[in-house]
């Protein structure tokens, strides 16, 4: 059974609009035990994201998720992985507008640590991103996920690989 690498748009999303925190206390105590199992991790980028906005899924997330749940992206092996990611990224500079290959490549942007992160990890990315490759402003996760090789779901099927139900 593959480990699912969860993007900063499931908890993000979930809290916010289909699964408030308050709520839907089922969802919330599912993501805590599939965590609390190793079926789910993340990486310190996405953490920081989440972070950003020091709310209510913030401390859920510092209160709820085990200490090793988002895992580092310093690792060398991470970084290789990063590094062969640049320059595909540089070389669709025919395609995407600049700002979109340089949000793509910032430093703290999840998105690239997270495909980097799956890449040498042979784990699959769950994020909410779809597929759209005609979009210019943006690099939707799926795009160098398919370049690469890289398995990805959105959150429905992962829960429905894992067999969880509500």
């Amino acid at each position: 059974m593959p480990v699912y690498v969860l993007d900063s748009n499931i908890f993000i999303q979930a809290h916010r609009s289909s699964y408030p925190l308050d709520v839907v206390t089922s969802f919330w105590e599912t993501i805590k035990s599939l965590a609390d199992n190793s079926k789910i991790i993340s990486i310190d980028k996405v953490r920081d994201e989440i972070s950003k906005n020091e709310d209510e899924l913030t401390i859920w997330i510092d209160s709820n998720l085990p200490k090793d749940f988002f895992k580092s992206t310093d690792e060398q092996s991470v970084i290789d992985e990063y590094a062969k990611i640049v320059p595909w990224a540089e070389s669709w500079s025919d395609h995407y507008h600049r700002g979109a290959i340089d949000e793509f490549l910032k430093f703290s942007n999840a998105d690239t640590w997270l495909i980097a992160y799956c890449k040498m990890s042979g784990d699959r990315l769950v994020t909410q991103e779809t597929s759209n490759p005609d979009q210019k402003r943006r690099i939707p996760i799926p795009e160098p996920c398919n370049h690469f090789d890289i398995r990805y779901c959105n959150m429905i099927t992962m829960f429905r690989e894992l067999g969880v139900t509500f």
